[in-house]
């Protein structure tokens, strides 16, 4: 009797992962106790755990990390002499943003014109679901002939840092040959891709004071300083006329030179309205993948209803600064202070507090791993080859991981296409897409298991 091909079994497993994925989903697992309970962090952590125990994993723990969350961890222990692969995700999401957005609630995974929506379900909790699934189907097709271990992160999205301060206190814990981080996705649905770079990061909040108390308008309007129009005016600092970045000091005339980003899709992608412009100049990689970009994330300041005719004393914003691959992130963080404090309007007072950090990372792409998951991903999508693009976002563990494990190779795929629309509200994975990868990540770990036998 011939044994089923690998692909027709992870087609079997998709019903049981579209319920794990609702499962986890589920926890509003957003990893700052200001917005949600903390216990929801927690309870999609034991999930996790209970997850790899029940796939036979081995020293299975929820590891308290120094920022205040868990990282869940387990080992798999291969065959004799086989290479130990880290497959990463992370089960902390984003906040839903406006839930009265969605079109279905933002915390139960919806199926609707083929996708399944819900927080998370792309980035990055479908990852640990595609990672669950590639082990499973190389244990009913022989075994898997890798030793594994899996860290799922829990607190990614805040950039805080815990899980990169407990590995490099625990160096020999993610200690591997080869690390598949399923945080990223492809450039587009059906096309095969890893990304080569990330930008880093920097979140800076900034305050300005400008009086004691808030004034009335009308009585002191016109000569007392108002603190949001000096932090408006501040913000508009940040970025030239046509959009570019501009913070004092900062390179932003790097130029990608890799895959190609044509504006007509860009546009399409990012949902930009009719009659509206692209911001800044070169081409969009060059804008996304290449140069830093500055965004105002958040501002504190009283909103339009039930507002007061009043001049404000304080306000506040949260600021996110992307920094490019060749760029130092820590170098970024001290240029967009200066900047700050140089920019105030009239003498008003800026101080500024830094809540998050992470590195630039750029991949080897020219390692052997690389060329066990070409040839993985050709087989998982027919007709196609493997792309290698940029990304704009940032995986602060990246640069750690690359730190502590020079020898290994690093390899980034993932489930956020751009039909995903990860961060933003009606977030979705294709489960074609999650089906596919699955696959490839499956036929990776036994094309590079045979590779490291040669």
């Amino acid at each position: 009797m011939t044994a089923r091909p690998i692909s027709e079994t992870i087609a079997s497993l998709m019903p049981r992962a579209k319920a794990e994925l609702a499962e986890l989903v589920a926890f509003q697992s957003v990893a700052d106790p200001a917005q949600f309970p903390k216990s929801e962090c927690e309870a999609a952590a034991n999930w996790v755990a209970d997850a790899l125990r029940a796939e036979d994993f081995q020293d299975v723990a929820l590891l308290d990390t120094p920022d205040g969350t868990q990282s869940v961890y387990g080992f798999l222990p291969g065959p004799a002499g086989a290479p130990t692969v880290l497959l990463y995700a992370h089960y902390d999401v984003q906040p839903p943003l406006d839930e009265s957005a969605w079109l279905s609630p933002p915390f139960e995974l919806t199926e609707r014109d083929g996708r399944w929506y819900g927080r998370g379900s792309a980035d990055c909790k479908g990852g640990f679901i595609m990672h669950l699934l590639a082990l499973r189907a190389l244990k009913a097709d022989g075994g898997v002939p890798v030793s594994v271990k899996v860290i799922a992160e829990g607190s990614e999205e805040q950039g805080t840092g815990g899980l990169e301060r407990y590995a490099e206190a625990h160096p020999e814990l993610l200690a591997a040959d080869t690390i598949v981080i399923g945080d990223t996705g492809n450039f587009r649905l059906g096309l095969p891709t890893v990304t080569a770079t990330l930008r880093g990061m920097t979140m800076l909040r900034v305050t300005v004071d400008t009086l004691e108390g808030n004034l009335h308008s009308g009585q002191f309007g016109g000569a007392a300083p108002d603190a949001l129009a000096a932090l408006i005016q501040l913000l508009a600092s940040l970025r030239a006329e046509d959009g570019t970045t501009t913070v004092d000091g900062l390179a932003t005339d790097t130029e990608w030179d890799g895959l190609q980003y044509p504006e007509a899709e860009f546009r399409k992608d990012a949902k930009v309205l009719d009659g509206v412009g692209l911001i800044g100049t070169g081409t969009v990689a060059d804008r996304i993948w290449a140069r830093p970009a500055v965004t105002v994330i958040g501002i504190d300041c009283p909103p339009v209803v039930g507002a007061t005719p009043s001049l404000q004393a304080s306000a506040r914003a949260q600021i996110s600064l992307r920094v490019p691959p060749g760029q130092d992130a820590a170098a970024a963080t001290e240029l967009l202070t200066a900047h700050l404090k140089a920019h105030a309007p009239w003498g008003a007072r800026v101080a500024v507090e830094q809540v998050g950090q992470g590195q630039p990372f750029r991949a080897d792409t020219s390692s052997p791993a690389y060329t066990s998951m070409a040839q993985a991903m050709e087989a998982a999508y027919p007709g196609e080859k493997m792309q290698t693009s940029g990304m704009g976002g940032s995986i602060p563990l990246c640069n750690t991981l690359a730190a502590l494990y020079p020898q290994a190779e690093i390899l980034l795929i993932g489930l956020s296409e751009p039909e995903a629309q990860i961060h933003a509200v009606n977030e979705s994975v294709s489960p074609e897409e999650l089906e596919r990868l699955s696959l490839a990540e499956a036929l990776f770990l036994r094309n590079y298991a045979e590779s490291r036998r040669v």
